[in-house]
């Protein structure tokens, strides 16, 4: 009697923290729905018709239009229309997919060129990624990458892991090269990996409109091995507080430096620098979210040109109802 007691107990303890437990979908996260931008590049340099796709409402744009996301979409991609000189050129690396009876993100290594005769032969290496935030158009050159992308959406809550479907194809012996558009594309040793990562921040603004933070939360992994199928509801564990000392810490996971800092836009307007400070309490409530998946791990330029990542089903897990973020 009283191990069925016991029994009984147990289930009950399991059921109830089944019940609290719960994925909440980011909007959009299930990648069904898509922008179709349809572009043609300046004739100097082909006048080819380009789409350019952005995760949001099922939408067509005609035109050069630079993008402003609607419908509530938070999410952004590495996709862009870019206008240099005069010239207006669009690189898509980032596609809607079929997977099965809907759509998945297939996020890929892809080598931009740009010629005009006697002008310009630049060719600059894009690794397909889409992120919470928004990527500023027009892009007007290739330095500074990081200061076009406005990095994080407001965000309170407190989920224990980023859960999601993945895929991934590396190529075999794909290499990594290093081109960004000036000098000489360069060959450096090793394959790249696929990168995904959520960080939680608690951010701040000084009187001079500096923006500061300190990290709440980290979960953040590297793929350096293909998945010929579907891995369905991986979970990436979100740490909170100073993880910098646990057994599972890796370089990659620490504060951001100062001089990698994402940008965000400040009460002035202004698109500044968030610069981490330091680790927060473990028990610390978020003002921000950042969530990025990448088909490259490395600096900006710098990839395996093919590397390839189907992404679906993005959602936030959450041990408690106490921990959801507001909405």
């Amino acid at each position: 009697m009283k191990r069925i007691f016991i029994a009984l107990c147990l289930c009950a303890a399991m059921a109830t923290a089944a019940a609290q437990s719960a994925v909440r979908p980011i909007p959009y996260g299930n990648m069904d729905q898509w922008v179709t931008r349809n572009i043609q590049e300046s004739r100097l340099i082909g006048g080819q018709h380009k789409r350019c796709y952005a995760i949001g409402p099922t939408a067509t744009i005609e035109g050069d239009k630079p993008y402003n996301p609607s419908g509530g979409s938070p999410w952004a991609t590495s996709n862009v229309m870019a206008k240099v000189m005069g010239i207006t050129k669009v690189s898509n690396a980032v596609f809607p997919d079929t997977r099965g009876s809907g759509k998945c993100a297939r996020l890929t290594t892809i080598m931009e060129n740009c010629k005009a005769i006697g002008l310009i032969n630049i060719d600059v290496l894009v690794a397909g990624t889409m992120f919470l935030g928004r990527m500023l158009e027009p892009v007007k050159s290739t330095s500074d990458p990081y200061g076009k992308m406005e990095m994080g959406i407001p965000f309170d809550g407190r989920p224990s892991a980023l859960v999601y479907d993945y895929k991934l194809h590396i190529p075999a012996n794909g290499g990594r090269i290093y081109s960004s558009g000036f000098g000489k594309k360069k060959n450096l040793p090793g394959t790249d990996k696929a990168e995904v990562f959520i960080i939680l921040q608690r951010r701040w603004e000084d009187s001079q409109g500096n923006i500061h933070a300190r990290r709440v939360g980290t979960g953040r992994e590297l793929m350096a091995h293909s998945t010929p199928e579907w891995v369905d509801g991986h979970e990436l564990t979100v740490h909170y507080g100073d993880i910098s000392s646990e057994s599972f810490f890796r370089p990659y996971m620490g504060l951001i430096p100062e001089s990698k800092s994402y940008f965000a836009r400040n009460s002035r307007g202004d698109m500044v620098p968030v610069v981490e400070e330091g680790w927060d309490s473990p028990d610390a409530r978020p003002t921000h979210l950042i969530v990025m998946f990448s088909a490259g791990s490395g600096e900006p330029f710098t990839g395996t040109p093919g590397l390839t990542l189907w992404v679906d089903n993005v959602g936030l897990q959450y041990d408690k109802p106490a921990d959801y973020a507001a909405e």
